[in-house]
């Protein structure tokens, strides 16, 4: 990118800012319209695993975000992969379990996994969005 004005690089780093707002903002509507589509609020509980899931990362890495892709046998690491994995699981499991119970529907199952999709997406973006040295909000 060495040829680019600065101008036109920041416009660009600006649109892939505004891409991953837009899909959380739509992971967020997905996660609301499974809940009001069928006037069934028990899909929410999966709301709960999206403020957890973030909290290891935040609490055992702190910014160095890296040592998680590096196989370095570190302890506090193991523990941030497996509380991640494990609520990566849970936002998976949740609307899984609701559905097999009967509490909610299999459209509002649907639109739950698609949230979760669309969640992990706009994550992986980000992630690679970070690594690249032109551009990191951390």
């Amino acid at each position: 990118m060495a040829g680019f004005s600065r101008r036109l690089i920041a416009c660009l780093q600006t649109g892939k800012l505004a891409f991953l707002a837009l899909l959380v903002a739509s992971g967020f509507v997905l996660q609301v319209l499974a809940c009001a589509v069928y006037n069934n609020w028990w899909p929410m509980l999966t709301a709960v695993m999206y403020v957890i899931l973030p909290m290891p990362l935040l609490f055992f890495t702190g910014s160095d975000s890296s040592s998680l892709m590096s196989s370095d046998s570190d302890s506090w690491v193991d523990i941030t992969k497996f509380l991640t994995g494990a609520s990566i699981v849970g936002s998976i499991a949740i609307p899984s379990i609701l559905k097999h119970a009967g509490m909610i529907c299999l459209g509002a199952l649907l639109m739950e996994l698609s949230s979760f999709f669309v969640f992990g997406l706009a994550i992986l973006l980000f992630l690679v969005m970070n690594r690249e040295d032109d551009y990191s909000i951390l």
